[in-house]
């Protein structure tokens, strides 16, 4: 579930207060996740965005329903200049987020009927969007029944600037123009925030995953050069000051997972989207050469640190 709510002006602390009030008595239903909360960004209007996961509609209905949450709206009502936008999302798998990444949450109103055309226009969106730079990825997610009717785009950026530049560029506006025949309205929010993992790249209606052997592929081209790195650096350095095996391996642990997630998986991601995004990997071609890329990489990384443990000997 996704709510965006605009905060009065010099009432941000009393709506903070209030909203850690919420994710408390939100963590106290069954089948809760998580809860995140994201500011606005500088220079924007003060709309605050927060994301509720739960592990199912049912139990998402129950905290949408329940008198506490009625409580909590009403309490905060003051707080806000307009009732609260609220969005339910259904799929997907939450992880670790390029911390870099912004995102662009997008509601629909399709008008009756329009649905097909909807999707079909919705490709031809998303063909476009592909070759914007900075695109990330995007998901589509379909009405929920009896909880969502609208339909919602959840497209990712690089960075602001790029996705500004996106949205407002003239192919977009274009494609507006074209859209609506088919959506009655349209509601657009920006969250600079990635909501997704390593490996997030759906895109149209489809909700293929990366493959297992992808990820392990991907994963290992970046970590075994991180781990090599660290070993002959901070772990010679470790040994050297006489601190244990365990610590030394815990310590590097640390170093490598943060290196991975806000660094080096990001730069994979990006390298190798031809061949790890499910909708752009069609061909058995591009299978092929994403292979033998990701095998190029393997065998530069084992000769450059042969090379060098060689030379340290």
């Amino acid at each position: 579930m996704v709510t965006s709510q605009k905060v009065r002006e010099g009432r941000t602390d009393e709506y903070q207060r209030w909203q850690e009030r919420t994710n408390e008595a939100a963590r106290a239903f069954d089948g809760f996740m998580g809860a995140e909360v994201y500011p606005p960004a500088a220079g924007a209007a003060n709309e605050w965005v927060a994301v509720f996961r739960f592990a199912g509609i049912e139990q998402l209905t129950a905290w949408l329903d329940s008198a506490r949450r009625r409580e909590l709206l009403a309490e905060g009502r003051g707080l806000f200049e307009g009732p609260p936008t609220l969005e339910v999302l259904q799929g997907g798998t939450p992880g670790p987020t390029p911390h870099e990444a912004v995102t662009a949450v997008i509601s629909h109103d399709v008008r009756p009927g329009c649905e097909q055309a909807f999707l079909k226009w919705q490709e031809k969106a998303l063909k476009a969007q592909e070759k914007s730079p900075g695109y990330m990825g995007s998901e589509l997610f379909k009405p929920v029944r009896d909880v969502q009717k609208r339909w919602v785009v959840v497209f990712r950026f690089d960075s602001r600037e790029h996705l500004d530049d996106w949205l407002e560029s003239g192919t977009r506006k274009a494609l507006l123009d074209e859209g609506r025949a088919y959506v009655a309205s349209y509601d657009v929010r920006k969250v600079d925030s990635a909501f997704s993992g390593w490996f997030r790249f759906e895109r149209g209606t489809g909700s293929e995953a990366l493959p297992n052997w992808k990820q392990a592929m991907s994963v290992l081209l970046a970590l075994y050069p991180t781990v090599m790195v660290l070993t002959l650096t901070f772990g010679v350095e470790l040994g050297r000051l006489g601190v244990p095996l365990y610590l030394a391996l815990f310590f590097s642990n640390v170093l490598s997972v943060s290196a991975l997630t806000w660094l080096l998986m990001p730069l994979v991601n990006r390298a190798l989207a031809f061949w790890l995004a499910p909708g752009r990997a069609r061909g058995r071609r591009v299978q092929l050469a994403g292979v033998l890329v990701v095998l190029l990489g393997y065998l530069l990384s084992v000769v450059v640190f042969g090379l060098i443990t060689h030379a340290l000997r």
